[in-house]
């Protein structure tokens, strides 16, 4: 039965929270989580580019990638004139390639625009911006929306996979949002000078992972 909005909001922002159940984007999630602002404005461009990147791979796999029902070549290859045997794992490589220029795109747009208008936001950022484009969670996003296991055929419809790439952003942000607030309270207590930085910064978040352990099967769905 195929998952409606409520449940793959649910299942993307609590259930299977790309940070703190897939454990991906740790690179901004420690990174940017020293201020508030910081994680919000960090968890704001996370969710624009992964609502528009699930969409646009979208479409790239079902126009571009997909093959044919009449043969074995996808749209690619009949423009590029070939006609070649698919080894396993040759869709995958595809789509790997082509999701990370699409994210990259994207990311290039959203930096341009917080430069000209937030311009203290994109300082704060620095090195964590352009790192969207090899953040794991937003091609993961991406990649799990096309994964058979959603749909043998397509992968998840246009307006869910957009939908999908929007609640996983709010996943993110909630954990950002969560870790930025854990670590401005330690900033205000002694820590043990072993376990200042990252090292509390680790066991905050491995704790906040066991707690959102408590949302599986949540109104009885599963991961």
């Amino acid at each position: 039965m195929e998952a409606g909005y409520v449940e793959l909001a649910i299942a993307s922002i609590l259930i299977s929270n790309f940070v703190l159940a897939k454990f991906l984007g740790f690179c901004p999630f420690f990174g940017v989580t020293r201020r508030m602002s910081d994680s919000v404005g960090m968890g704001l461009a996370v969710i624009f580019v992964m609502a528009l990147a699930s969409a646009v791979t979208a479409l790239v796999y079902r126009h571009l990638l997909l093959p044919t029902s009449d043969q074995h070549t996808n749209v690619l290859e009949a423009w590029l004139g070939l006609s070649v045997p698919q080894p396993e794992g040759y869709v995958l490589v595809l789509k790997t390639i082509s999701y990370i220029l699409v994210i990259a795109g994207l990311v290039q747009f959203v930096e341009m625009v917080l430069r000209k208008n937030v311009p203290n936001l994109y300082r704060a950022m620095g090195i964590y911006l352009p790192l969207i484009t090899t953040n794991c969670a937003v091609l993961g996003v991406a990649l799990l929306n096309t994964e058979a296991w959603r749909d043998p055929a397509n992968g998840l419809p246009l307006a869910k996979a957009a939908w999908n790439g929007f609640c996983g952003g709010v996943g993110f942000l909630l954990a950002m949002v969560l870790m930025s607030s854990t670590r401005e309270r330690i900033a205000e207590n002694r820590v043990p000078r072993a376990l200042r930085g990252l090292p509390i910064a680790f066991i905050s978040a491995g704790l906040m992972a066991l707690a959102f352990l408590g949302f599986t099967k949540l109104f009885g769905i599963s991961v």
